[in-house]
């Protein structure tokens, strides 16, 4: 058998998992979606491991906490996953500082932190080593990226990269360990799947990057390269979603080519897995097709003044799913819809083998 189950991975959740489930779907509803997708020992432990980045997540997008306070509650969370100190404090701290601005299903998402532990730690120590490192990975990340947030965006597209290493491609990493984990047919390929792995989260964020970035100036944040759009004669800090420019228009074209490169390298990623593995061809699949389908919209729209102008309609992710699954086995087709739901897209290649990446094999 290609597949090497973990029984403690197989019934990690027990009688938690609808309850860990119902946290899942209302934090993403994109997530709620594709996880279910896998097989059952890595649907769990994806659970397990998506809810954790949430929490740093939930940490970084918190708007009244300076960065110091950031830093303490991402050692506290990080200090957890050792199991060295209780979660009670942790929960007890945060919860109460979290604004209007923080969703409340973000917030049961924190006052469940004890529930999420108890499982983290009835994974295979391998699984909990992954997740840990990605955790960690993440955290130290977003921390330095709070530093460096401005309403002006980042000084370099080198920069927009490694935010994007950061906060998705190391989630790509981690994905790829576990599927490694999983499988011994996956882990044949470990070595041109871990390469491609930053790439692929990479494609994700920056599709969701472009998609949210008017919300974003909203808060304050802006994670746009000012070298790219200042090459086009344009300045970030006159962004105005009432005010169209050609310059941002050109601007956003060259991001949005470099966005469909790092979804080729995703689709190539997804290839790799064996074609036997549907459910993870399919959660990779989906997630690939959706942000193609919106990158589409914002290349189409690119004086769009709010997400959800540029946001898929459920006919579009019916259809992504449709096609996934009849040709989730055929290579061919596969690279042929790519194609076409990309036709009109401008391109440019993204080299894996230049990928940031501070991921430390076990």
């Amino acid at each position: 058998m290609d597949v090497q189950t973990n029984q403690n991975a197989a019934g990690c959740m027990g009688g938690q998992w609808a309850s860990e489930t119902d946290i899942l779907q209302g934090v993403s509803r994109s997530f709620a979606l594709t996880i279910p997708q896998l097989p059952k020992p890595l649907r769990e432990c994806v659970t397990v491991a998506y809810l954790m980045c949430r929490i740093a997540d939930t940490i970084e997008d918190e708007v009244t906490l300076s960065a110091m306070e950031k830093k303490i509650f991402f050692q506290e969370f990080t200090d957890l996953l050792d199991g060295a100190c209780p979660v009670g404090p942790f929960v007890d701290r945060l919860l109460p500082v979290l604004s209007e601005s923080t969703l409340p299903a973000e917030k049961e998402l924190i006052r469940q932190t004890g529930l999420l532990l108890d499982t983290f730690f009835t994974l295979s120590k391998q699984q909990r080593q992954i997740l840990a490192q990605c955790v960690r990975i993440m955290s130290a990340g977003m921390l330095r990226f709070q530093e460096m947030q401005r309403p002006d965006g980042l000084p370099t597209l080198r920069d927009m990269n490694e935010y994007c290493y950061s906060v998705a491609g190391v989630v790509g990493e981690m994905l790829t360990e576990l599927f490694c984990d999983y499988s011994e047919a996956i882990r044949s390929k470990r070595d041109r799947l871990i390469t491609l792995a930053p790439s692929f989260g990479q494609g994700l964020q920056m599709t969701n990057i472009l998609k949210d970035l008017w919300e974003d100036r909203e808060r304050g944040a802006c994670w746009l390269p000012r070298d790219v759009f200042q090459k086009a004669g344009f300045d970030l800090s006159d962004m105005n979603p009432s005010v169209y420019s050609p310059a941002f228009k050109a601007a956003l074209a060259e991001l949005v080519a470099i966005t469909h490169g790092h979804l080729k390298n995703a689709l190539d990623y997804t290839l790799l897995i064996t074609a036997g593995q549907s459910g993870i061809r399919k959660f990779c699949l989906w997630a690939i097709g959706m942000a193609l389908l919106t990158l589409q919209n914002i290349f189409r729209v690119r004086h769009f003044t709010c997400g959800d102008q540029v946001k898929i309609s459920r006919r579009s992710v019916y259809t992504v799913i449709l096609v996934s699954n009849g040709s989730v086995r055929n290579n061919a087709m596969l690279r042929f819809f790519f194609r076409i739901a990309g036709y009109g897209l401008p391109l440019q290649y993204q080299n894996p083998a230049s990928r940031i990446s501070l991921w430390n094999p076990s």
